[in-house]
Order: C-alpha cells, then sequence, then structure tokens
C-alpha cells in the first residue's frame, strides 16, 4: 500500500513541476529565456529545442538576447521564434538576434491570466487522475484480499492528503502568477 501512496505522490509531484513550467512559458511584465522553451528548431532536418541551440542573455527588462552557437543556424532560429506564439519579430544583425517584447496591454494581460487558469485547470485535473488510478489500485488490493477494509480506508485519507496538497501548490501558484501578469 505505501507503494501505491509513494508512486502517486512521486506523480503529482511531476504534475505540478509540469505546470510549473507552463507558467514560466507565460509572459508577464519580464521577458526570460524560459519563454523560449517550448520553440524547435528546424535544425539541419531535425527539430531541436532552441535552448539547446543558443545562448540568451536579458540586457533589459523587455529584451531578450539571443546567440546562436552555429552561425548557420541563424536564419532557422529566427523563423522559429517568428512563426512562434510568443508574438515577436526578433532583429537579427548577423551575430545576434535581439527580441523586444512590447509592453503588455490591459487586454493581453487579461488573456494571459486566462491561459494561466487553463494550465492550473490542466494540472489539477492531472493530480486528480492521479488520484483515481491509486484509489483504483488500492481498491483492488482490498478486493484481492491482500489487506483490509481499514487499511484501504487509512491510505485513502492519507491519499486525499496528499491530493490536496498538491492541488494547493498548483493554486498558489497560479496565484503568483495571477499576481505577476497583474504587476505594471
Amino acid at each position: 500500500m505505501k507503494d501505491i501512496l509513494n508512486e502517486a505522490d512521486g506523480k503529482m509531484d511531476k504534475s505540478v513541476e509540469a505546470t510549473r513550467e507552463e507558467f514560466a512559458a507565460i509572459r508577464a511584465g519580464r521577458a526570460t529565456p524560459s519563454m523560449f522553451s517550448k520553440i524547435f528548431v528546424d535544425y539541419y532536418g531535425s527539430p531541436t529545442p532552441l535552448q539547446q541551440l543558443a545562448s540568451f542573455t536579458a540586457p533589459e527588462a523587455r529584451i531578450i538576447m539571443i546567440q546562436p552557437y552555429d552561425m548557420g543556424a541563424m536564419n532557422a532560429v529566427e523563423k522559429a521564434i517568428r512563426d512562434s506564439d510568443l508574438g515577436v519579430n526578433p532583429s537579427n544583425d548577423g551575430k545576434v538576434l535581439r527580441c523586444v517584447f512590447p509592453e503588455l496591454t490591459e487586454d493581453r494581460r487579461k488573456e494571459y491570466i486566462k491561459l494561466a487558469r487553463t494550465k492550473a485547470e490542466d494540472g489539477r485535473i492531472a493530480v486528480r487522475n492521479l488520484r483515481r488510478t491509486a484509489k483504483q489500485n488500492l481498491e483492488k488490493l482490498e478486493k484481492d484480499g491482500e489487506v483490509g477494509k481499514d487499511d484501504v480506508t487509512g491510505a485513502e485519507k492519507r491519499l486525499d492528503g496528499v491530493t490536496k496538497k498538491h492541488t494547493d501548490a498548483i493554486d498558489e501558484m497560479l496565484k503568483n502568477k495571477e499576481a505577476e501578469l497583474l504587476e505594471v
């Protein structure tokens, strides 16, 4: 039974971490390299994460400078950024790509908050699905006669506590992201 609870806890931790990464990709007032984590570049015929092909610097709050390790990939990197959903058009000086992010409008902030809420709900659903699977495994142990009903009831209470801990963590991340997005 402990194995089932520990496995569910570990998987829930991964769901919370995945939600944290999703939040990092949502732009707030400050431009960060993590905003580029979902961009893939067609690098000599194979899709490669941009973060493996270039270094990033942020000289100002709304500017990200991208320097590809391989200058032959400059045009492919530029195209991937332009085609992404970041909404920036990088300027290319031959050595570095400069991405200037415009100020967030109120409407854009509201869109990002909606997106953050959707990502948070997806994370909570993933955690609840893991809870359901663990609960089914506990019920199967009871049905097979390997453990008693009292043991399963206690394990389910512990599982509920673990689930609440993880959904609360996602809710806290959402609260922080909303505050970050509303900050002007």
